[in-house]
């Protein structure tokens, strides 16, 4: 299995071995191929998303330090609406 090149490829990736796994066609064999396949697609996808995370974090923090931090949605408090 070669690596994914992108976050999406590794994501259709995952999609496809699903819809093969659980497909009544497919042998216990084949079955357990996939998922060594999946469980290295499930940990590129998780180390990327770790990566995108801290360079929003790193982006979030130089706008906080500039004092350019983008408002976000308004959050209510849901206690305040109950009463």
């Amino acid at each position: 299995m070669k690596a994914p090149k992108t976050f999406e490829e590794g994501m259709t990736r995952l999609e496809e071995i699903l819809a093969k796994m659980q497909s009544d066609e497919t042998s216990l064999a084949e079955s357990v191929k996939l998922y060594a396949e999946a469980a290295n697609l499930v940990e590129y996808c998780s180390r990327t998303l770790g990566k995108v995370s801290l360079q929003i974090e790193e982006i979030d923090s130089r706008l906080a330090a500039a004092g350019e931090v983008p408002d976000g949605p308004e959050v209510k408090n849901d206690v305040e609406e109950q009463t």
